[in-house]
């Protein structure tokens, strides 16, 4: 685990991979931390590719930036994590929150953005009534703490199904969870209750996006991935079966095979 200090936060990231392999920067949702991507950073490294998964500030082993923290900071951390380690271009991809943080990333650095990795995400604003149910739940996190809120979500999080039949990846997502710290996550949930609209920047983006969700989402159904494929001029769209809102830790073999198909056709790097 690498760490850089960015805006008075220290932030931490892990790095995969050849060093001269083509860089994927892969953002985690919230409220999680860098290794609900280990399965895919383990199998893009292992296929010749440069993976970065950092924490986001407020999560796992990064720095709490308490208050509000817009995606704006989150998607201008990315882009000083490349600075950091000298790389201009990279393929920038996220889950959920960490998808809008990749569309952010395309808004504010299109030159520095090589192809988008959008899984179980929206593009629009948040609504008014999303807006103040974020800032209600960024209080009760604030006054409760992870655990209620972690034990409420997990069935929705994962597909209810897939949480008694995958124990294991259940049992993970909620020690993510009830780990992250309360400050770090109320101050996401308030910048992100303010979200601008990427769907004009996907409609004019010159970069080829995947495009992912669970067949099972019930945060972002289905219908928001085909709304995201329609606008992206490049994009392929790929439904993972028997999975909700984290496919990629649900049916990680699948997702690995969706993602790698992907990148091999449109940002080949060279044979480990």
């Amino acid at each position: 685990m690498d760490r850089l200090t960015v805006d008075g936060a220290v932030l931490r990231h892990d790095d995969f991979g050849p060093p001269h392999g083509v860089v994927v920067v892969l953002v985690h949702g919230h409220p999680f931390d860098r290794t609900l991507w280990r399965p895919q950073a383990e199998a893009l490294a292992a296929a010749g590719y440069r993976v970065l998964t950092p924490d986001l500030r407020g999560y796992g082993a990064s720095d709490v930036t308490p208050g509000s923290v817009p995606l704006s900071r989150f998607a201008d951390d990315v882009a000083a994590l490349l600075d950091h380690l000298d790389i201009g271009r990279a393929v920038i991809g996220g889950v959920s929150m960490g998808g809008q943080i990749a569309m952010e990333f395309h808004l504010r650095h299109p030159g520095r953005t090589r192809a988008l990795v959008l899984s179980d995400t929206s593009a629009p604003a948040e609504t008014a009534e999303g807006r103040a149910a974020r800032n209600r739940m960024a209080d009760r996190l604030l006054a409760e703490g992870m655990d209620g809120y972690a034990d409420e979500v997990i069935d929705k999080m994962l597909a209810a199904y897939n949480v008694a039949a995958l124990p294991e990846v259940a049992e993970r997502v909620l020690a993510m969870m009830r780990a992250t710290d309360p400050r770090g996550a109320a101050a996401a949930l308030r910048g992100r209750a303010e979200r601008p609209d990427y769907r004009d920047s996907l409609a004019a983006a010159r970069v080829p996006a995947l495009v992912v969700v669970g067949a099972d989402d019930v945060y972002t159904p289905v219908a928001e991935a085909e709304a995201i494929a329609g606008l992206v001029p490049d994009a392929t769209l790929a439904v993972i079966e028997k999975a909700g809102h984290l496919p990629g830790a649900e049916r990680p073999e699948r997702f690995n095979a969706v993602l790698l198909d992907f990148l091999r056709a449109h940002c080949p790097t060279p044979s480990p």
